[in-house]
């Protein structure tokens, strides 16, 4: 069987299982009911197992047609996608691209600059998740994946691009330090109220305080107040409820507003790692290689 006859036996089931009945499907391919019919015969008989459980009222799929039917509508659908690709003018970015990201880094820096490259290509079609859990990008099926921290060494499968650090700085409000005074040293910062970072398991994130050039020590404090979130924790802090050592990406704003004050700048470390993630190979379709030129750009000084 030649790979036309195929693909077409493959539809014809799709549009059936879609339909209900041989009947609506003929319809729908303009074709005729007993040539749908014929044609999924054949494909059953090639596969060697039923995909319909036929009665003289209904048609419903066997638990292997499920499954059949769940891997060709994916079939289908990247192929519609690489169609659209080729007819677009001069290759242009086109449809869809899943991208995951960070739930606070992402909505705060990834998808202003997705709803940008959406604006300059109207046959893009954006999938973006902002979720803090770790997701598979052959599993999930993802494009393009933004990540802070991460293996030293990433998988042979995964590209990966190196993004930079983040820079953590202690703030406060400044009608907190209004109340309690500025810190002037590692001491006397210790001695103040701490907004800290709740992570999932219970812990909290330690400050990291900066004692040399080379030398960092991780310091556990018992914390004011644990906010789980990074845009939470943030309004904490602006509320007055303590100091924390927050990354700058997540409080540019308001450091640029004077709703946040750095104190004891010089205490300032580096963070964790920042990476743009995709599986191997995909960089070649001009959506994904599109896409990540410019969170390349945008990214790199967030």
């Amino acid at each position: 069987m030649n790979q036309s006859e195929r693909l077409k036996g493959i539809e014809n089931f799709v549009v059936t299982a879609d339909a209900g009945s041989f009947t609506a499907a003929a319809e729908r391919l303009n074709l005729t009911n007993s040539a749908i019919s014929k044609s999924v015969a054949k494909l059953e008989s090639r596969l060697g197992v039923r995909l319909f459980e036929r009665t003289t009222r209904t048609l419903t799929l066997t638990d292997a047609g499920t499954a059949f039917y769940v891997t060709c509508q994916r079939v289908l659908k990247e192929l519609k996608e690489a169609e659209a690709v080729l007819s677009a003018h001069h290759h242009a970015p086109a449809g869809r691209l899943r991208i995951d990201a960070p739930a606070t880094f992402g909505r705060l820096h990834v998808w202003p600059t997705v709803l940008q490259f959406a604006t300059q290509h109207p046959y893009l079609r954006p999938h973006i998740s902002l979720s803090d859990r770790f997701s598979d990008l052959h599993d999930d099926n993802i494009d393009i994946a933004v990540r802070i921290g991460g293996p030293e060494h990433w998988p042979t499968t995964i590209g990966h691009h190196y993004l930079g650090k983040e820079r953590l700085v202690f703030c406060a409000a400044p009608s907190y330090l209004a109340r309690r005074g500025t810190p002037h040293s590692i001491e006397q910062l210790l001695t103040h109220d701490a907004v800290l970072y709740g992570k999932a398991d219970g812990t909290t994130s330690p400050w990291l305080l900066a004692h040399s050039q080379h030398h960092t020590e991780r310091h556990a404090i018992e914390g004011r107040m644990v906010v789980g979130n990074g845009e939470a924790q943030v309004a904490a802090v602006k509320a007055g409820f303590g100091m924390a050592q927050l990354a700058t990406w997540l409080i540019h704003d308001e450091l640029e507003r004077g709703e946040l004050i750095i104190v004891l700048p010089e205490l300032a470390v580096e963070g964790l790692a920042l990476h743009l993630l995709w599986p191997l190979g995909r960089q070649l379709q001009p959506k994904v290689h599109a896409m990540l030129k410019m969170l390349e750009a945008e990214l790199s000084v967030a």
